[in-house]
């Protein structure tokens, strides 16, 4: 039996679909049949081949040992149909969340349980084939993640875009019960943002778009206001919002422009977390960190303790009202190009044919 995956062959041309023979599952090794791959808009800058880094300059993923041909996807949920003979815990039939986030398991970061910071990155879907694809093989069985009574079109984000704006989210949740949380961003991982942090108990979410349908929908997310990022009194208008400044910022989007709109509205004290890879870059006078006592901050996926607490956190609050549209497989292109154009409020997930 053949898989069928759509894969980056060339980097900006249309993912080729490659057939293969289906593996066959060896040590640890656990066998799905995917039901459901995210779409990211971080898999837009892998299939471009670079990140900008402002000045007119570029990391060049080749260089960082992204190798291609390469299946993308790593929002991926797939039901078990065969293990390897030393994969304990799991068995034929379990439907399981997909942690992308790997690395070499045996270093003191990833026994810490933190491997999306494992300096051996194996993430599925940038340095190993993910879940464009009717089948994906997981090394091992603590990736995979029970889902409950979550569907997979629901769970597959989580992998992603929910563990991303969960993790953001801790790093700031000192501030957020009793002051106002800026969002900046309302795409699919924004959105995702603004439902946890309400289910996080956050008192006040604001969030940032120039966008007008990414606010409205931000809105319906629950956010108490929205403001148009691109008007010339921005600062003035958060500042104003927060009653002097904001505690805290998440940028979600992570351009030049988002980071210093973020860095000029926080108020002495402030932390500034960012997430987006938008690209660029960014001038801060360095007095102003001890001056403003400011914090900037990066903010990378997510752990496996983090993605265990956000599936408990769903399991008891509900899944947050992030919109979801699944598309077929074969749509992966089209889908690709509609993220790049803007045109995709939400998350989109792709569903391999039976």
């Amino acid at each position: 039996m053949k898989m069928r995956s759509f894969d980056v062959c060339e980097c900006g041309a249309p993912l080729q679909m490659i057939e293969r023979e289906t593996p066959t599952p060896k040590g640890t090794e656990v066998l799905l049949k995917m039901l459901a791959a995210g779409v990211c808009h971080s898999d837009l800058h892998i299939w471009d081949g670079y990140y900008e880094i402002g000045g007119g300059k570029k990391l060049m993923l080749a260089d960082r040992g992204i190798k291609l041909p390469l299946t993308m996807g790593h929002e991926n949920v797939g039901e078990v149909i065969a293990v390897g003979p030393d994969a304990k815990g799991v068995k034929v039939g379990d439907v399981r969340l997909v942690n992308p986030w790997m690395g070499c398991g045996t270093c003191k970061v990833c026994l810490r349980g933190d491997e999306n910071l494992c300096l051996k990155s194996r993430n599925l879907g940038v340095f190993a084939n993910g879940g464009y694809s009717t089948h994906l093989l997981a090394p091992h069985p603590r990736h995979l993640f029970d889902i409950g009574s979550l569907s997979p079109q629901e769970a597959a984000p989580l992998a992603c875009s929910g563990v991303t704006a969960y993790s953001a989210l801790k790093k700031v949740a000192g501030t957020i019960h009793d002051e106002a949380l800026v969002i900046i961003g309302a795409g699919g991982v924004g959105l995702m943002g603004v439902t946890l942090a309400k289910k996080m108990g956050a008192k006040d979410v604001i969030v940032v778009d120039i966008d007008a349908g990414k606010r409205e929908a931000a809105i319906k997310a629950g956010a108490s206001k929205t403001i148009d990022g691109s008007t010339a009194d921005a600062v003035k208008q958060i500042q104003t919002a927060t009653g002097g400044g904001a505690w805290a910022v998440i940028d979600f989007v992570g351009s030049s422009a988002t980071v210093k709109l973020a860095i000029d509205s926080i108020i002495k004290g402030g932390t500034v977390i960012v997430v987006g890879l938008f690209g660029g870059d960014v001038t801060v006078p360095t007095p102003y960190l001890p001056m403003r006592a400011m914090t900037l901050r990066g903010s990378y996926v997510g752990s496996q303790t983090d993605i265990a607490e956000l599936l408990d956190l769903v399991k008891r609050t509900g899944m947050p009202s992030v919109p979801i549209r699944a598309r077929p497989l074969e749509d992966v292109n089209e889908t690709l190009n509609d993220l790049r154009a803007g045109k995709i409020v939400g998350r989109v997930v792709l569903t391999p044919a039976a």
